[in-house]
């Protein structure tokens, strides 16, 4: 009962004296605990209980205003943010109307519409943002398994206006320090990709394949680690099987982070890399419904990528649903990346690379 009213106080938003105190919904089983800020609806903190690192240390204020004290209290995006109704930067006449890059949805305050509740071994809670420049409503619950580091995520667009509309929709999780360092590799099922400086009459003149990017001179990178080079800073994969997963690890800190998801709803997987003074500052493990970082006319120009749509309908009154995994699995120091995520008969397993292969299974349930 105690953390039920710990929860039911925090998502009534009951804030105390202070530029930290914020908002925020708690979902805590026996592993792990999940934290979402209502000031933007990002996950701002997961961790598990026995480590207490969080691999989602990235806020956008200290991001763009280093060094200048304390942020508001104001919505923001941080940690894993949502981009809604766009992914990337708006046009000048939207800018000259107010519209944000990447949308408004992390830059809103979010409401709880369902308390926690425990229900069949799963901490479970819901909310809700209303997009008022993009017409769009978001509907998420969130769902953390008691025994397990596993979090899942449903979560509606509803176009409440009565016009269609294109629109895309893109999960930004950040990761930073200390669990982001030079030893932390990112690994997934991406193949083709491209680089986002390339040209937009053809994106796809310097193709290339996961993990390979290439800089501006022609040299390519190893886009699974992360030293003292950042370039190129955003590199687009598609990813064609079934499943789409992604993978952090941080041997040093003993802690790995995953996302899987249904490629049917979220085809493109988008690598953001961000060093500053020579070390890594942040990398986005983003995945969503586009891999073009344009507004929206240049998106409708452009149509296809590697035949593959970089936009979304959606119909007036429509509502459109998606879904994915997040993950946390303790590693040991000689971890050597992940060769795949599969998941199958309610089981999701992360596979090591090299010759141990050592198989990590989470207990899931059915997720899609």
């Amino acid at each position: 009962m105690r953390f039920c009213l710990y929860c039911v106080i925090v998502c009534l938003g009951m804030v105390l004296s202070g530029a930290e105190s914020r908002p925020t919904l708690i979902l805590q089983g026996n592993a792990a605990a999940v934290v979402v800020d209502l000031g933007g609806g990002s996950i701002s903190d997961f961790h598990l209980l026995d480590n207490g690192l969080n691999p989602l240390q990235w806020d956008s204020w200290y991001f763009r205003n280093p060094g200048e004290g304390d942020p508001p209290l104001e919505p923001r995006p941080m940690g894993h943010f949502i981009c809604l109704d766009r992914w990337g930067s708006s046009s000048a006449a939207e800018k000259a109307h107010g519209m944000p890059n990447h949308g408004e949805a992390g830059v809103v305050w979010w409401e709880v519409t369902r308390e926690p509740e425990l229900k069949n071994g799963v901490w479970e809670a819901d909310m809700r943002a209303d997009l008022p420049m993009a017409g769009l409503r978001i509907e998420r619950t969130l769902a953390l398994s008691e025994n397990e580091a596993v979090v899942s995520v449903v979560e509606s667009v509803t176009n409440y206006r009565p016009i269609g509309r294109i629109y895309n929709f893109v999960q930004h999780p950040s990761v930073g320090g200390p669990f982001l360092n030079e030893k932390t590799v990112v690994d997934c099922n991406g193949g083709r990709g491209f680089m986002q400086d390339a040209s937009l009459e053809n994106p796809q003149e310097r193709v290339v394949h996961w993990p390979r990017a290439k800089k501006q001179d022609g040299t390519e990178v190893d886009v699974r680690f992360l030293s003292g080079d950042d370039q190129p800073p955003v590199v687009s994969y598609l990813v064609e099987d079934e499943h789409g997963w992604v993978t952090g690890s941080s041997p040093d800190n003993g802690l790995l982070i995953g996302y899987l998801w249904r490629t049917a709803e979220y085809p493109w997987l988008n690598i953001w890399r961000n060093v500053r003074k020579g070390k890594p500052y942040a990398r986005g493990l983003e995945f969503g419904t586009t891999g073009l970082h344009r507004p929206g006319h240049d998106l409708v120009a452009t149509g296809r990528i590697f035949g593959r749509p970089v936009i979304r309908y959606i119909d007036a009154s429509e509502t459109q649903t998606f879904s994915y995994v997040n993950f946390l699995v303790a590693i040991p120091e000689d971890f050597a990346g992940v060769f795949e995520v599969i998941y199958e008969n309610e089981t999701l397993s992360v596979v090591e690379r090299g010759e141990k292969q050592r198989r990590y299974d989470l207990a899931v349930g059915d997720l899609f």
